[in-house]
């Protein structure tokens, strides 16, 4: 266990917050495999500033699991650490405090203290590793290492993908689409309604449109219990317009998601906003008011992760983890739902807690990186056996 913390001590430290370069970190994992005779391949970002990392250890052979996980982190800015956040710090009870510490520098440490094992183990299924970069903002960068992969390593992997799970396989998720909306009306004095059109005003009809249209795909009864909310969600998490109180707004702009279920489309559901925009927007002008709506995505649809095609992964995974482990179904986004689309038999499965990502002093049990490389040992001791 000390191998893995003495790993996620170095990945912590390295800034790879999404919006800076994760190219040092890439380097280091190079070398580190290197010391031990394991070749990686990048596969590098449009601006190229940012790079995926596939490496296999083992034949190359049928069969076998990928082990994914992302490098970037999520900002520290604004929240209230309570030390460095890119220092990993032993807080006591067990815990080891820093930025990604949980999502998800912890499995990828883990993983990688288990290459001296398998390089000298037997195996007669490879085991790939598959390190991206830019999940945090929208899943950005698999697409290309999960191609690069299907196409010139394989096609019959399964694949786990290292989210903090609490060490349980989850098996389904929802997708998830960020969009911007922008409203432009016409400029008034506020004592003179009757001349302007008040984006603000038009973005409240929006806005409580896209709450509506959530509790309509309930009482049309698309639900799953799985789910902790168990239906599609719509959500507006920031808005801003408006110059001063005595101006009618001339534009104001909303930021919102869709999560949806695996078994919803986000077309359909966005495809009644559209329609409500076209309506409202035909209603205004009508009456002689100018008003312009325009809708833009701000990432390309995360496809959701369907409990289906998953019998021989799942049985991987259960084989190795504790008899109470059961299946989970979980509300965030992350790139099992793109591998299972590739047509890649893909769970969610690695150490920590949900509850503590994103958060300011994000922490793992110690714990649980042991459970994760309890977990890693025993699945690599199936794959020497072939597929």
């Amino acid at each position: 266990m000390s191998h893995a913390v003495a790993l996620l001590e170095k990945l912590v430290a390295f800034d790879t917050t999404s919006s800076e370069s994760n190219l040092a970190l890439i380097e280091y994992v190079e070398g580190y495999l290197a010391e031990y005779g394991v070749s990686a391949e990048r596969v590098m970002s449009p601006c190229g500033s940012k790079a995926n990392l596939i490496a296999r250890i083992g034949p190359a052979a049928p069969g076998g699991v990928m082990l994914s996980g992302h490098t970037d982190v999520v900002p520290v800015a604004g929240q209230p650490w309570s030390s460095d956040p890119f220092t990993l710090r032993d807080g006591g009870g067990g815990r080891l405090y820093g930025r990604g510490s949980c999502d998800m520098k912890g499995f990828i440490a883990c993983v990688l203290a288990m290459v001296p094992r398998w390089v000298e183990a037997p195996l007669q299924q490879p085991i790939y590793l598959g390190f991206s970069y830019d999940e945090e903002i929208g899943c950005v960068g698999a697409p290309s290492l999960i191609k690069r992969f299907y196409e010139h390593y394989s096609t019959t992997a399964h694949v786990i993908v290292g989210e903090p799970t609490s060490m349980q396989p989850v098996v389904a998720q929802k997708g998830a689409t960020n969009l911007r909306t922008t409203v432009v009306g016409r400029e008034a004095h506020s004592s003179q309604v009757n001349q302007g059109t008040s984006a603000i005003h038009v973005a409240a009809r929006l806005v409580t449109f896209i709450e509506d249209t959530m509790a309509a795909l309930v009482e049309e009864g698309r639900i799953d219990e799985a789910f902790n909310v168990p239906h599609t969600s719509l959500h507006v998490g920031k808005i801003k317009g408006g110059t001063a109180i005595n101006i009618m707004a001339r534009e104001c702009q909303f930021e919102w998601e869709i999560r949806h279920l695996p078994t919803d489309n986000f077309d359909e559901i966005y495809a009644r906003f559209e329609a409500f925009s076209a309506q409202l927007t035909a209603e205004l002008q009508a009456k002689g008011k100018h008003v312009e709506i325009t809708t833009e995505p701000l990432n390309v649809t995360v496809p959701g992760l369907a409990d289906r095609d998953n019998d021989q992964v799942l049985l991987l995974a259960k084989d190795h983890l504790p008899p109470a482990c059961c299946n989970h179904a979980v509300a965030y986004a992350t790139e099992a739902g793109q591998f299972q689309g590739q047509g890649l038999q893909t769970i969610i499965l690695g150490p920590g807690s949900i509850a503590q990502a994103h958060q300011p002093d994000e922490y793992i049990d110690i714990e649980q990186l042991e459970a994760c490389e309890d977990f890693l040992t025993k699945m690599g001791s199936a794959l020497e056996r072939p597929a």
